[in-house]
């Protein structure tokens, strides 16, 4: 991994994933380490974040590097007419790494093709977001004690969800058995459905979602994505469609946890906040460990 970009989940391998799961669990137990004293790290967000980008500057701040890069394109030179390929040859002169968000699917592929320093995606349009699905993989680890195995049900929008396309595929090398739950309009795509087919992976579709998630290990909620919808009546027809409340809580398994990639809108109402399937938040929490660990790794400081 010395060196690599991560674009794609499918750009490291299963014993990669364990090991960034490892070193993540490193981090957790000692947050503060300075290793990256030196060292510079651009963050490139042409799309707005919150989450991704914050999560990814406390965790240079907490091994002591330093952080450069934006936060909303306008205030680049994009503005002014900037190639991609510019901005990202310009860039690399300053830092050690890049980190970057974008609206186009296959922009991140792009940078890493260019870039003479190593590209992290932070989410490429509705295509990738393989960060987000390693601290997702660190999260249900910790939960569940294992990756092997598991029920997943992700419910919402999979057809424009990166997060869930990335999540399917890491978890198809631990015999998992996902439930889809989604409107017809945000059906997990074909491909990703053939993609499970070769592997002999078992999923089901289904459009309701209280009667069936009650076998679940891990319940993945999904907001469903305006920004993604040309047509905002589209968008308003499916934007509240799943909402899990408490009630539907009842009778679920024992070890079962909610997660979700945030931000929430409506689609997890706030009395599951205080429920021991609630993992969300500390979902969250996770990413700091897990980017400290990505970074680190591909760095060859871990």
């Amino acid at each position: 991994m010395l060196n690599r970009s991560l674009i794609s989940i499918s750009d490291f391998s299963k014993e990669e994933y364990l090991e960034i799961l490892r070193i993540a669990s490193e981090f957790e137990n000692k947050p503060v380490q300075n290793i990256l004293e030196g060292k510079v790290i651009a963050t490139l967000f042409f799309e707005p974040s919150t989450r991704t980008r914050l999560s990814f500057e406390s965790a240079v701040n907490r091994m002591g590097g330093k952080v450069i890069g934006f936060s909303d394109a306008s205030s680049s030179s994009v503005q002014k007419g900037e190639t991609l390929k510019d901005t990202i040859l310009t860039v690399s002169n300053y830092a050690d790494l890049i980190v970057m968000r974008h609206p186009l699917e296959g922009s991140s592929r792009y940078a890493a093709e260019i870039a003479p320093v190593p590209v992290v995606n932070a989410g490429d349009g509705a295509n990738q977001h393989p960060t987000q699905c390693l601290l997702d993989l660190y999260s249900i680890q910790k939960t569940q004690g294992t990756l092997e195995n598991l029920k997943i049900s992700i419910v919402g929008d999979l057809k424009y969800g990166r997060t869930v396309h990335s999540l399917l595929q890491a978890m198809s090398g631990f015999n998992p058995t996902f439930n889809f739950i989604a409107p017809e309009e945000l059906r997990m795509p074909q491909e990703y459905l053939k993609f499970l087919d070769s592997k002999g992976i078992k999923y089901e579709e289904h459009t309701n979602l209280a009667k069936n998630i009650k076998d679940s290990d891990i319940v993945y909620m999904t907001r469903v994505q305006r920004e993604r919808f040309a047509d905002t009546l589209e968008y308003e027809k499916v934007k509240n469609v799943y909402i899990l409340n408490k009630r539907m809580l009842a009778g679920t398994k024992e070890n079962m946890k909610v997660l979700h990639p945030l931000p929430r809108v409506n689609e997890i109402s706030t009395d599951v906040d205080d429920t021991p399937q609630a993992y969300y938040f500390q979902q969250a929490q996770n990413g700091v460990y897990t980017r400290q660990a990505i970074i680190s790794k591909i760095l060859g400081l871990k």
